[in-house]
């Protein structure tokens, strides 16, 4: 359902039967991790949640492409320095964000998708050619 920057990708079943895999979730993790720096920390299900019920909701067949997951302190830090649209207290830097981006939608198809959710925050960045979704406050930004 994902694959990465870093050539990696990631495809599998991490709810059965009404509970989270956790070797699963463990996985999600390790693919999600800041590969600037090589760490990682549990991905918040309902970032997970999210991310899988809006490429549900798109009856999308390709993956995602994950820009960024887990952020260190570090990794945000300098990001921020280099663009005026990384938030300080990020949340990627509490495994509870993704941006992403799919060749084969629109960032607007993408972002009404996650909207529709109604789970959490929603970015807009069409001239990166990505969406941000996290478990957040529910709002909206972006164009």
């Amino acid at each position: 359902m994902y694959s990465g920057r870093t050539g990696e990708s990631i495809d599998m079943i991490y709810w059965i039967d009404g509970k989270y895999v956790k070797e699963a979730l463990k996985e999600v993790s390790h693919f999600m991790r800041d590969w600037r720096q090589d760490r990682a920390i549990g991905i918040d299900t309902r970032t997970i949640d999210i991310m899988t019920a809006a490429h549900n909701l798109m009856q999308a067949d390709e993956p995602y492409m994950l820009l960024s997951g887990y952020r260190t302190p570090q990794t945000n830090a300098m990001l921020r320095s280099r663009s005026g649209g990384v938030a300080k207290q990020s949340l990627h830097m509490k495994g509870q964000a993704a941006d992403l981006r799919l060749n084969s939608r629109s960032v607007t198809q993408i972002a009404k998708a996650a909207a529709a959710c109604a789970a959490g925050g929603v970015g807009r960045y069409s001239k990166s050619n990505f969406v941000h979704m996290d478990c957040g406050p529910v709002r909206t930004w972006g164009r």
